[in-house]
């Protein structure tokens, strides 16, 4: 039986060591000349966050990630200042509603 790995290690076996992982991330980083700390774990919060902001549903972020609580999961989705500015509130819809204009949102 084969198994496939997301990152195989010498033998397509078994998967790389946490430490191998954790190096090449910090070396991805290094190259790409990001100077904040990163780690595999980052690449976790990055990919949630995305999901989230291309309007993925939070429950199937939560499978994907493996959560069986959805509250582990938040703590995962960081929200960016270009998607809370997007939101469109009560006011911002009656105003354009009366300015003519299609509602925002």
């Amino acid at each position: 039986m084969r198994v496939d790995w997301l990152f195989p290690g010498r033998s397509f076996t078994a998967p790389i060591s946490s430490r191998q992982l954790h190096r090449a991330v910090q070396e991805a980083a290094e190259v790409a000349g990001i100077r904040k700390r990163v780690s595999p774990h980052t690449l976790r919060h990055s990919f949630a966050t995305h999901l989230l902001e291309q309007d993925v549903d939070i429950r199937v972020i939560q499978v994907l990630l493996g959560h069986s609580k959805l509250d582990t999961t938040v703590l995962y989705t960081q929200v960016s200042t270009r998607t809370i500015h997007a939101v469109a509130g009560p006011l911002d819809r009656l105003m354009a509603l009366m300015e003519g204009k299609t509602p925002p949102g």
